[in-house]
């Protein structure tokens, strides 16, 4: 069985993509899905590579039950784009940044995260970095949303089975 490799992709690798990384995992875990899954998430700058997710947004999924302590930034590598079968950008410039970067067969690939959750008003997660607490527990409920909205939307297509065990 071949996994779906998904990457989560914001400018640092430090505070959305991780995040969104250990929900998705957490939310896998959950409903019994991990083998058909491979994840990672990655930074389209390297600004942090190496490092820790940010204390702020570790602290805030930790309250969720969330563990992003194992998780080490890193930059999006060209071989990204054709090793993963998703590539979701946390907002429109990490979306742009990506797809100039891509080759144009692999296009496709690239989503921004938040259109697998239509029902949210927001088209981005936004950064949190130089906000306050609000903006870690905004980018927790908005990568919930989409996780679930991307577990729906690959069951709709068949490609991992139903389950009825909620989040």
């Amino acid at each position: 069985m071949e996994k779906i490799k998904v990457l989560f992709v914001c400018m640092g690798n430090i505070c959305r993509s991780p995040t969104a990384e250990g929900v998705f995992a957490k939310l896998l875990q959950n409903q019994q899905l991990e083998a058909f899954f491979s994840i990672d998430s990655a930074g389209t700058h390297a600004y942090h590579v190496g490092e820790e997710p940010d204390p702020r947004s570790q602290k805030a999924a930790r309250e969720r039950g969330v563990d992003l302590s194992n998780i080490r930034a890193r930059k999006v590598v060209f071989g990204d784009f054709e090793d993963f079968d998703f590539v979701l950008a946390m907002d429109d410039k990490n979306f742009q940044t990506l797809i100039s970067a891509c080759p144009e067969d692999h296009h496709h690939k690239v989503y921004k995260f938040l259109d697998f959750a239509p029902e949210q008003p927001l088209r981005e997660v936004p950064d949190p970095y130089y906000g306050g607490s609000y903006g870690f527990e905004r980018v927790l409920d908005l990568v919930e949303a989409a996780s679930e909205g991307l577990l729906e939307n690959l069951r709709q297509q068949g490609k991992i089975p139903s389950s009825n065990t909620n989040y």
